[in-house]
């Protein structure tokens, strides 16, 4: 599309009944990012309350209708996906606006790449709108849905605003106050709350009346924390149950007695005992916890509203009937949205004429999706199974994949950060998890770097892998699923977004990215990566050296504007007081290929040893790296490789990034004020 077109969803497909709409981006530095918003307007161009603004910080609608799914990689940088649930829009609003910002000053002519894609309930692509003359602006307005009629339709806008997103929701009648000490003082509240009350609970959740959550202002250094003073402002946010913070004392006479849980995995026996326990516990809380259901399905374009789910049931098909593992069903104003469930365990490949038959089951009976799920983790341009869509029906399907890391990782989001509506749900989420990762459920997520993992380290070792080699891309492959399953277990357990960063030119296809990749392994014997953790001041890099048999975790820091060479040595020295002693620190020489380096037990008592000798050297910043031996195996076994590299990350990160400044603030310190009146 171009800009000012606008087009009829009706007319593009006739499953439009939900949308997803991906806004997408990246950066020459793999570090660019921008924040997703969605606004309903009324007929006169404006929310009809603050609760119809939705943001990093409110991102699902009560009603269903609007659901910020979060970032997607891609091979051009990172995807932000919206859900739209059309069906459940309130009749007064008119047009629905999706819109991006960018922090701290930057700009969107900085980003490479930045359109709007839009597709339909099915997952089916139906239009795509690039923005090319961003240049200046810090807010765009990409697009807007709208209605005429009965039916919706879509506009491209294009339109750029210079005041961030203050602004942007400002001009649509959004309340918001430049007051990040409001932001601290509201913060500060939620911990007073916490302390007397358990378990703890997370307020930053949208009530009924309208009430948004504040803007989160940037993370203090520890050293410089200020006192903050409570705000006599009401608080009228709905809260939420999460799992304390610190485990209850067992009251077990002795450590054999085992805590008796809602699903056993002692009676397992086989491969299909695990499948069909895993479908069932897995099925039965979504349907329970109304949170987790709705996370998981709404990826897949189910609409909001009644959920009910199904195990082992038998469908026609042929002389033969079929018995998919599961059934999911969603009744959304008389209308139902049906999706099968294949499940695997225990490594087990999913089988393609078994996904090929559910599809022409689901085609037949007019059922809207099909869904994998498996331990493997499916890679963007690379279906898991390969299935042949017959053109000619009208009815179409989608296909999609789930990951039993993915799994575990939205029960861990909600259960110990995010937060579910009542305490019988958290107990319910915390029993799913407790099954999904136990060593006996066989749900334990990519855990096979597959067989051509011994015979490239061997061609590596002697030197006979060639380029064009299929077996390296096999292992390329096997790397991007195992880095982004450490992507959805670190973000987990910290809360925060972490995905891997892509560096590709634009325009670059998967396909060709991972061919690139394969020859460099073939050159050079190694496997990297890049991972970006929210609240972190760069990047977390991650090689391994199949030639020396080392892991290498690092992250390259910036130098602060302000002050002086010697004093920024000292306070990274101080920073990095409980960091392991083995810790390589190397000063990073503007023009230079490197400045000095040592150990961080060298550098202690003489932190003026990792300053350059030669007088105006300008210092650009430090790389903090740790080394260890990787595991041989392509398992998950204690001497596994996929167990080390697992353990290099968590090590990094606990010993060394938790102790470093966290980056300049990212987002405008903006809040909305709260008030306790009804909603506008």
């Amino acid at each position: 599309m171009v800009k000012g077109s606008n087009v009829s969803l009706s007319a593009l497909s006739e499953n439009v009944g939900s949308a997803i709409v991906g806004l997408g981006w990246g950066s020459p530095t793999g570090e660019g990012d921008a924040d997703v918003s969605v606004l309903l307007l009324n007929a006169n161009g404006k929310v009809r309350s603050d609760a119809d603004f939705y943001f990093y910080n409110n991102p699902v609608a009560a009603d269903g209708s609007v659901q910020l799914l979060g970032k997607t990689p891609t091979t051009d940088g990172n995807e932000d996906r919206i859900s739209f649930d059309l069906t459940a829009v309130p009749s007064d609003v008119d047009r629905i606006v999706v819109a991006a910002s960018r922090y701290e000053g930057a700009r969107f002519g900085e980003l490479e790449g930045v359109k709007l894609s839009l597709a339909d309930g099915g997952g089916e692509e139906l239009l795509r709108f690039a923005i090319d003359d961003a240049d200046s602006v810090s807010a765009i307005i990409f697009g807007e849905l709208y209605r005429r009629g009965e039916e919706w339709k879509f506009r491209a806008v294009g339109q750029g605003y210079d005041a961030g997103l203050a602004g942007l929701a400002t001009d649509f009648g959004v309340d918001i106050e430049d007051d990040a000490t409001a932001a601290e003082a509201q913060d500060n509240a939620v911990d007073d709350d916490q302390a007397d009350t358990a378990p703890p609970v997370s307020a930053e959740v949208p009530t009924p009346q309208g009430t948004l959550g504040a803007v989160p202002a940037p993370r203090r250094p520890d050293d410089e924390a200020e006192p903050r003073k409570p705000t006599a402002r009401p608080r009228t946010a709905k809260k939420k149950v999460t799992l304390p913070k610190t485990v209850r004392k067992t009251l077990a006479e002795n450590e054999s007695w085992k805590e008796a849980r809602l699903f056993p995995v002692s009676v397992l026996k086989s491969d299909r005992d695990r499948e069909m326990r895993a479908t069932s516990v897995l099925l039965s809380v979504m349907a329970q916890v109304p949170e987790f259901g709705r996370r998981l399905t709404a990826a897949f374009g189910a609409p909001a509203g009644r959920t009910e789910t199904f195990t082992e049931v038998t469908l026609p098909h042929g002389d033969t009937p079929r018995r998919p593992d599961g059934v999911i069903r969603v009744e959304r104003a008389g209308k139902l949205w049906t999706a099968l469930v294949e499940t695997k365990t225990n490594g087990n490949a999913l089988k393609a004429d078994q996904v090929q038959a559910y599809m022409d089951i689901a085609a037949r009976r007019g059922y809207e999706a099909v869904i994998t799920l498996s331990n493997d983790v499916a890679l963007e341009g690379s279906p898991l199974v390969d299935v042949k869509i017959d053109g000619r029906r009208k009815h179409k399907v989608a296909l999609w994949h789930l990951s039993w890391a993915e799994v575990a990782h939205q029960a861990q989001m909600l259960i110990r950060h995010e937060g579910v509506g009542n305490a019988a749900h958290a107990w319910l989420l915390q029993e799913l998890l407790h099954y999904v990762q136990h060593e006996n459920s066989g749900c334990h997520g990519f855990q096979n770097m597959g067989p051509a993992w011994v015979p490239v380290r061997n061609g590596i070792d002697d030197e006979t892998l060639c380029q064009g080699d299929p077996r390296a891309l096999e292992v390329v492959e096997s790397w991007e699923r195992l880095i982004r399953q450490v992507c959805l277990r670190l973000g987990g357990e910290l809360g925060q977004k972490v995905l891997p960063v892509q560096r590709a030119k634009r325009g670059t296809d998967p396909k060709t990215l991972r061919d690139r990749l394969a020859d460099q392994l073939c050159l050079e014997g190694k496997l990297e990566a890049r991972l970006r953790i929210e609240g972190t001041p760069g990047v977390l890099a991650i090689s391994a050296d199949l030639r020396t048999g080392k892991l290498r975790t690092s992250i390259e820091i910036p130098v602060p504007e302000q002050g002086y060479p010697l004093a920024w040595a000292k306070r990274l020295v101080r920073r990095l007081a409980e960091a392991p002693a083995d810790l390589h620190v190397e000063t990073l020489v503007e023009g230079e290929k490197g400045g000095p380096r040592g150990t961080l037990e060298r550098l202690r008592p003489e932190p003026a040893d990792m300053l350059p000798k030669e007088n105006g050297t300008q210092i650009a910043g430090f790389r903090l790296s740790l080394f260890k031996g990787m595991g041989s195996s392509r398992g998950n076994a204690e001497s596994g490789f996929i167990r080390s590299v697992d353990d290099a990350v968590q090590r990094f990160y606990t010993t060394v990034v938790v102790h470093l400044d966290g980056p300049s603030p990212r987002r405008a310190e903006v809040q909305r004020a709260v008030s306790p009146g009804p909603p506008c």
